[in-house]
């Protein structure tokens, strides 16, 4: 399925990217911006980016480092201290 019109990315693409990231380098942090240029290409529009970021978070290799899990809840709960 094309996912990104402007530049025909597909969704085996995009799925394809985040593995190639994510065998490189396993605690990567993995952004649409750098599906992009894994791809060779750069947003433009911007519409496909809800699809676009729904076909990312299908992908099994994309999951947040261990060492990351849980950052943004323990800030929230020192904060209310």
């Amino acid at each position: 399925m094309i996912v990104c019109h402007c530049n025909a990315i597909t969704d085996h693409e995009i799925r394809s990217a985040v593995d190639w990231m994510r065998a490189a380098n396993p605690d990567t942090i993995v952004t649409p911006g750098k599906v992009y240029r894994a791809l060779g290409k750069q947003a433009e529009c911007g519409g496909c980016m809800s699809v676009f970021l729904d076909t990312m978070r299908s992908c099994d290799t994309l999951k947040v480092p261990v060492q990351l899990r849980g950052l943004c809840r323990a800030s929230k709960e020192g904060a209310g201290s």
